[in-house]
């Protein structure tokens, strides 16, 4: 199962934490664009070339610490054409270097449609005779709240090909508790959405006492991570908003359990922009990104 992968690569590098790769042309150091833009112009051919190298450099840097990075869509996708195809290369360079991946697309539809996403993203697309993989991520980010529909042809595809979603339950922003809040029945909708998660995630059972249907819950909402893990005993958390967003390490204590595991701690910006915060040479921007993926490390294991 695919979430096995990830508790793997966390156990080997004792580290329960994915670096978000997230970039804007205001993260890249000067001379990397520079140089994009001399062979391609100020294009979004151009653009795209000084994120791939911007991504390699990072993950050359982190991946024999950092068990997994989460690239998100959209930042690929504002890029066109050129973008998405950053997108995969990106996505192919770090599982060569034994990274786990979590395509960060928030994806959801019903029918051929969640099917044809599946396929994208989690399985392989027919061509002819031939069955390739489009974007080959270990897992993908989903929106869940178009119910089994938009969420039980991904887990089909996810068994035949080992891969793994995470489906949106309390998410960091500040807004979340206009909806996730509310209740049905006496509990609120972000508990409903997480005992579907346990439902959904009983076909795909692993070894480690985690099914491959995985949850996002916000590291700013602390109580909440407490809660839900006691609640969804099955259910691996994907913790967006520390650092940047304002959760910190004793925020995101409740998502694990009494093993150290359970769930994988995201920071993109702070890992992306290190370079800038430390005021080093931007030549060095992959190094001040390895310090800081330390600093993180050491301290969520301290408030374990």
């Amino acid at each position: 199962m695919a979430l096995d992968r990830l508790i793997e690569g966390i156990k080997r590098t004792k580290n329960p934490t994915v670096a978000g790769l997230d970039p804007k042309l205001d993260y890249i150091p000067e001379p990397i664009v520079r140089a994009a833009f001399a062979e391609y112009g100020e294009t979004l051919e151009g653009a795209a070339a000084a994120i791939l190298t911007y991504n390699k450099g990072l993950i050359d840097a982190l991946c024999d610490i950092v068990p997994a990075v989460k690239p998100q869509a959209a930042y690929y996708e504002m890029y066109g054409w050129p973008g998405v195809r950053t997108l995969c290369e990106t996505i192919a360079y770090a599982k060569k270097k034994g990274m786990f991946v979590i395509t960060d697309g928030k994806r959801n539809d019903i029918g051929s449609t969640i099917e044809a996403y599946a396929a994208g993203h989690l399985g392989v697309t027919r061509v002819g005779n031939a069955e390739i993989p489009a974007f080959g991520g270990d897992a993908l980010t989903v929106n869940g709240y178009l119910g089994a529909d938009g969420i039980l042809p991904l887990v089909d595809v996810c068994r035949r090909f080992d891969t793994g979603i995470f489906v949106l339950v309390k998410t960091s922003n500040p807004s979340s508790g206009e909806l996730q809040d509310k209740p049905i029945d006496g509990e609120p909708v972000y508990r409903r959405m997480g005992k579907l998660c346990e439902q959904w995630g009983e076909q795909l059972p692993g070894k480690y006492g985690y099914s491959g249907v995985g949850a996002v819950v916000g590291a700013t909402w602390p109580a909440q991570l407490s809660e839900l893990r006691a609640a969804l005993p099955h259910t691996f958390f994907l913790v967006p908003g520390y650092g940047a967003q304002g959760g910190g390490a004793a925020d995101v204590a409740g998502a694990f359990d009494k093993d150290g595991l359970g769930a994988v701690i995201n920071s993109s910006r702070g890992i992306l922009c290190a370079w800038k915060k430390e005021g080093c040479a931007p030549e060095d921007y992959a190094g001040a990104a390895r310090r800081e993926a330390l600093r993180m490390r050491d301290d969520i294991l301290g408030a374990l």
